[in-house]
């Protein structure tokens, strides 16, 4: 009995590289959804599904259901498109994220063939891709996504979809175990998150991600498990968007918010050190007279800050005290006549 589709390992061919071999697809009878019920499902009832499915096979009419989404499952695949997010800001370009997003593989004729679906699709250069339209990513018509995130609760990727990902091409799949725990996982699933690199047409585990240089699985899987952004992490984000920016020759003042952003913090730190100046003038002059200051002088002066720069230094050489100094200010009398 073959093993494979003829017309599905031929469109797998045409995606591939030259000189690169073919890794065949599947069969749907050779393929696992663990945690999935088998659900019938006619061309046409797909067309209109909006629920939630692994995967869908035209020539037995399948679709393979899973549980409704929960936190448990979602929150990681939420939680990647904000971190994606930040990267992009640093390195001055946009990343997209398609979410839940159909991969859609057609027949000769144009019809679904086959449908798998992704719990997250990352675009790192969406500017230059053959982005999804605004149903499904087609397999030979859009660009593939340079991450598909998959998180495994109940469903075990490696017995399915990790194989059809294989097959058709995909070349970075990541597969995210979270640490808290579902209801519904088996108790020998481990947290963790393994990245899969396509090589020569198939998969190798590899420790840290092509798409993202230098993003380790393991700081991956830290960073999508803490309740906020470690200081760590977002070191580490940062230097992914440097990373990525010198790639391309963008930065953060290429992303028009961390431009805004960055304006203003620069012109935050103009307006400090002006004011630490000022201060630090005023402090010696009255040491120069012999009057003592305390540590939080003059901060802790009201309306030190908004008084003009020549009614502060003539209130500095006016007065007798730090007291003086302070009731002076505040009540805007100045130095004395």
């Amino acid at each position: 009995m073959a093993t494979t589709d003829p017309l599905e390992a031929g469109v797998c061919r045409a995606l591939r590289r030259p000189g690169k071999p073919l890794a065949d697809a599947p069969r749907s009878f050779e393929l696992e959804f663990p945690g999935c019920e088998p659900v019938h499902l006619s061309p046409e009832e797909i067309s209109r599904y909006e629920g939630r499915l692994e995967f869908w096979d035209a020539a037995t009419e399948t679709a393979w259901v899973c549980e409704p989404t929960s936190p448990y499952h979602e929150r990681p695949s939420r939680l990647l498109t904000r971190l994606a997010e930040r990267i992009a800001g640093v390195r001055g370009s946009s990343i997209e994220c398609y979410g839940s997003t159909d991969l859609l593989l057609r027949d000769d004729r144009g019809e679904p063939r086959r449908i798998l679906q992704a719990d997250e699709s990352v675009y790192l250069h969406p500017a230059r891709s053959r982005l999804p339209g605004t149903t499904a990513m087609v397999i030979g018509e859009h660009d593939f996504p340079d991450v598909v995130l998959e998180v495994d609760h109940t469903t075990d990727v490696y017995r399915g979809k990790l194989r059809l990902y294989e097959a058709w091409g995909f070349p970075e799949v990541w597969v995210e175990v979270p640490d808290l725990r579902a209801p519904s996982r088996p108790k020998g699933r481990l947290p963790g998150l393994t990245i899969h690199l396509l090589e020569d047409g198939a998969y190798r585990v590899s420790p840290e991600s092509v798409a993202f240089p230098g993003w380790r699985a393991e700081d991956i899987h830290e960073t999508m498990n803490e309740p906020a952004p470690s200081v760590r992490t977002n070191a580490i984000l940062e230097g992914l968007g440097q990373v990525l920016g010198a790639r391309d020759g963008t930065g953060p003042d290429d992303d028009a918010l961390m431009r805004s952003l960055r304006g203003q913090s620069r012109e935050e730190g103009r307006a400090e050190g002006l004011a630490e100046g000022r201060a630090e003038m005023v402090r010696e002059m009255l040491r120069s007279r012999g009057i003592a200051v305390s540590e939080a002088f003059p901060a802790n002066v009201p309306g030190f800050a908004d008084s003009p720069r020549a009614a502060v230094v003539a209130t500095a050489l006016g007065c007798d005290s730090e007291h003086d100094f302070q009731a002076r200010i505040a009540s805007g009398s100045g130095p004395r006549r």
